[in-house]
């Protein structure tokens, strides 16, 4: 456990009450949310522990994760020694290393993400964007199907590789529901619209890149205390230079989370996930190597209980 790597979850891994515990039981997580509550003017106890309509929207969802993500890994870090080789987010959760890493202030970082969400938001707006799961389909056949399907005007691309079998594509909405019956005869055992308004890792986010940059160049540092795995080439990268690049690219390129875990698991005895569970449920099918997440103050003493 003293050899762990970090990794942080992306978007649809938000719930209601989720930071509640660390709330209710530490100084600490209730000072973050407050002056996270403060920075980006609108109160993170309510998107988080009140039943609500935002929490599923993007510009919302963003820094809702991200946030009881870092409060997860500061109450972890405050108690142990543990510094991990290196750390990887899915998606949104590559903002949340970054954080982790010392690449931004935490605050700066849910002001960024939130920022993030509104780019993507609007570069969707009338284009009636949308993302599906498909299980059952290696990462070969999808691919050819959806450039075969692209040939022909159809706007598909590949966006989450998730693990064996399971893939998350983004593009049109029309476009994705009409295909589902090629999916099936090409041997998909299922396939799921999601509850998504954006098209996110695919080329109709290409009008926020350059918005996003200038964020990153506003908020990160020059440098970062230890290494982040990139969603887009699932290689090590440790600067702002190559940040603002990959992070831009980020947004119309696909998650490359099965390579990642692939890429870092010979260097690493478990992976700990901070602020949900989703992560260790894909890990599962892609390595043997154990994912412990943090999601309360009882799940935090039990990983700490394994140092």
């Amino acid at each position: 456990m003293n050899n762990s790597i970090f990794i942080f979850p992306g978007q649809g891994s938000q719930k209601v009450g989720m930071g509640k515990d660390f709330y209710d039981h530490s100084s600490i997580a209730k000072e973050m949310i407050e002056k996270a509550s403060q920075r980006v003017s609108f109160d993170f106890t309510t998107l988080l522990f009140e039943e609500n309509d935002r929490l599923d929207q993007t510009e919302f969802a963003q820094p809702a994760i991200l946030l009881v993500s870092l409060i997860a890994h500061r109450l972890f870090v405050e108690q142990c020694k543990v510094v991990p080789k290196v750390v990887l987010g899915h998606s949104l959760g590559e903002f949340s290393a970054l954080s982790a890493a010392g690449a931004m202030d935490y605050l700066d970082a849910v002001e960024l993400v939130h920022q993030r969400g509104l780019l993507m938001k609007k570069a969707c707006e009338g284009i009636n964007a949308g993302m599906m799961a498909l299980l059952g389909l290696d990462d070969a056949s999808v691919e050819n199907l959806t450039c075969k399907e692209r040939e022909l005007g159809k706007k598909v691309w590949a966006a989450n590789y998730n693990g064996d079998g399971q893939i998350v594509i983004a593009g049109n909405r029309d476009d994705l529901i009409s295909l589902e019956p090629l999916f099936k005869e090409a041997g998909a055992k299922k396939s799921v619209l999601l509850p998504m308004s954006v098209a996110s890792h695919c080329p109709l986010l290409s009008s926020a890149q350059s918005k996003l940059e200038v964020y990153l160049d506003q908020w990160l540092k020059e440098s970062f205390t230890t290494p982040i795995i990139s969603n887009v080439t699932a290689s090590e990268y440790q600067s702002k230079a190559e940040a603002k690049i990959l992070l831009s690219q980020q947004l119309i390129s696909p998650v490359k989370y099965k390579q990642s875990i692939l890429h870092v698991e010979s260097s690493t005895d478990a992976f700990i996930e901070f602020g949900g569970s989703v992560l260790k449920g894909l890990n599962k099918r892609i390595t043997q190597k154990p994912t412990h997440s943090i999601t309360d103050m009882k799940s935090l003493e039990e990983v700490l209980a394994l140092l």
